[in-house]
């Protein structure tokens, strides 16, 4: 019985050494090509960072014993890490709010450069960010999108801006304000990356 398989194999077995030979040099000859390579090497990319600090962690205020038209002030300073351009928001967040005692505390907040906490000899206001009274601004202002402001700050720290705030115990308190005490009030400053969003 005749096995093809067997006549294919006799008939491809042969193949002249000469062939082979040759086929090696011209595969030898094709990877002898010079070449050059240049590489750029050490790429990284690491991602931008933003944070807030004020220069204190102590509580701006801690009032006794008022009596109407009692006044007084503090400065605080907020510095940017950021090195892009942030928008800046100010706001606060007071549990349990509101009680009638806080409207009778007149609130001013300016928003300027110098002076420090505790400190506000230097200080230089750009603008009156708020002027009401303290139920009104915990009311108004409790989260990034409600906060007074926006300041925008460049980038490339450091960045920072000054506020004072200034209070008042209102002269017309009535009787049953003797011995009323405010809620506690967290004012709280927020920076997000400047874009149309951040606007809102």
């Amino acid at each position: 019985m005749a096995r093809p398989w067997l006549n294919v194999l006799v008939r491809v077995a042969p193949v002249p050494l000469g062939l082979l030979l040759s086929g090696a040099l011209v595969w030898g000859a094709t990877n002898a090509d010079w070449s050059g390579t240049s590489s750029n090497s050490g790429n990284t990319w690491v991602a931008g960072s933003m944070g807030l600090a004020n220069d204190s962690k102590v509580p701006m205020f801690h009032i006794d014993d008022m009596r109407p038209g009692d006044a007084g002030s503090n400065c605080t300073t907020v510095t940017s890490n950021a090195d892009f351009p942030t928008a800046l928001k100010l706001y606060s967040n007071a549990p349990n709010w509101p009680n009638n005692f806080q409207s009778f505390i007149n609130l001013e907040i300016e928003v300027g450069s110098g002076g420090t906490f505790g400190n506000c000899k230097g200080f230089t206001p750009h603008k009156t960010a708020f002027d009401g009274t303290l139920d009104q601004f915990v009311a108004l202002h409790t989260d990034f999108r409600t906060g007074v402001g926006p300041w925008i700050l460049p980038g490339k720290p450091p960045n920072s801006l000054s506020f004072r705030f200034s209070w008042r115990f209102s002269p017309s308190a009535p009787n049953s304000s003797q011995g009323a005490a405010t809620n506690e009030a967290s004012f709280t400053w927020e920076a997000r990356e400047h874009t149309s969003d951040s606007l809102k």
